[in-house]
């Protein structure tokens, strides 16, 4: 066999594989068959392929291909195997099937009509029970759903959240089919956003992985943790206006580590919720005013309970003068109510503000909610016991 037919017989082994598989198949050849190999394939489809290859093989690939669209389904999206005419009969419809490089990697025929527009889809199992002279019109389920490939991904994860297909076909302007996206991959990607939304509420970009090198990992992190510390400054200096009321009432010290956990695990709750109604396209259907009113109830609710745990320790504590020990309970049940609603607040506005500002709303959220239920927490408890107490 001629180095050609090689390189041919490689390039359909390629073709018939998912991205992942084909990465690993390739992983195995020389540098310069992988690039002979990519050189054949479309643009896309090889730029799926390299985000897969090993590190130390990328860089034998020329750079054009993984300059697909960023965060569009052009950027997930593969070539169409089947796209036949409406005219065309079941038995053609077939015949084709049986002669296909790779049938067990074609889901759904997409059915055009004579401008080439996609009309309808074939499911194989209706391919099957039609009659043979049927044609595919009269098999076809209309008007199937469809991407475009300059969809954003985030909004098709929403828009295929509820469909659970196995294969989306990709229409441009004019409805002729470019290519599709299969389900899992969308799916795989919202799982990946889900679990890098931990990582991006403190800072940690989500494009960092276990095997990212130190310098840009230290690159990626560093410059949030110099806004924390910014953030923490400004609540610092809330705490010293009170620096009065703290010398007189030292128990109050011990409190505010205790009052700003607690507000802040609030706090999260309600962020991740509200991340994940974003990510997930709840908040399309849920109003926020709605889920606003929800997390203040569920803040006040949490507050109370636990502020009379903390009130009955910071009595026990206090000790000394009885009337003071009550008049400082009440200030932690207070502060913690209040700080408790205050946190369910900021866990919805935080993301929201950052969504509408044009930033991403997992971005480093978790530094800005810790600085306003800290300012609201401690603030509020010292205010409430220089009024009440001092």
């Amino acid at each position: 066999m001629s180095e050609q037919d090689d390189i041919a017989g490689l390039v359909r082994a390629v073709r018939a594989r998912v991205p992942m598989d084909a990465a690993q198949l390739l992983s195995r050849e020389p540098p310069e068959r992988i690039a002979e190999v990519f050189a054949e394939l479309p643009q896309i489809l090889a730029g799926h392929i390299k985000a897969y290859l090993p590190p130390e093989l990328r860089s034998h690939v020329s750079h054009s291909y993984a300059d697909v669209i960023e965060h569009t389904v052009g950027e997930i999206m593969e070539p169409a195997l089947a796209v036949l005419p409406q005219d065309a009969t079941v038995q053609q419809a077939i015949d084709f099937l049986r002669s296909h490089e790779t049938p067990r990697q074609i889901t759904y025929m997409y059915v055009t009509d004579a401008q080439s527009r996609l009309v309808g889809l074939v499911v194989i199992r209706d391919l099957l029970l039609a009659g043979p002279d049927e044609t595919l019109k009269h098999v076809m389920l209309p008007e199937p759903f469809a991407l475009t490939p300059e969809m954003d991904l985030a909004e098709a994860d929403k828009a295929a959240i509820h469909r659970h297909y196995p294969v989306y076909p990709v229409v441009d302007t004019d409805m002729h089919v470019i290519g599709i996206v299969r389900g899992w991959r969308l799916f795989e990607r919202q799982a990946i956003e889900i679990s890098a939304q931990s990582g991006q509420m403190v800072g940690v970009d989500k494009e960092e992985r276990l095997y990212t090198a130190i310098w840009p990992a230290f690159k990626m992190r560093h410059p949030w943790l110099q806004v924390n510390l910014l953030t923490a400054f400004i609540a610092g200096f809330v705490v010293s206006l009170f620096e009065g009321t703290i010398t007189q009432i030292v128990a109050l010290a011990a409190f505010l580590p205790i009052l700003a956990g607690q507000s802040g695990n609030t706090g999260c709750q309600a962020l991740a919720i509200t991340l994940r109604g974003m990510t997930l396209g709840d908040l399309n259907h849920f109003p926020v005013r709605k889920l606003i009113t929800k997390e203040l109830i569920l803040g006040a609710m949490n507050g109370v309970l636990t502020g009379i745990v903390a009130g009955l320790a910071m009595y026990w504590t206090a000790g000394g003068n009885p009337q003071e020990a009550v008049m400082l309970g009440i200030v932690i049940l207070l502060a913690m109510t209040g700080a408790c609603m205050a946190s369910g607040l900021f866990g919805v506005l935080v993301p929201l503000t950052l969504k509408r500002f044009g930033a991403d709303p997992c971005t480093a959220s978790s530094i800005f909610l810790t600085t306003g239920t800290d300012i609201a927490g401690m603030g509020l408890m010292l205010a409430l016991a220089t009024m009440l107490v001092l």
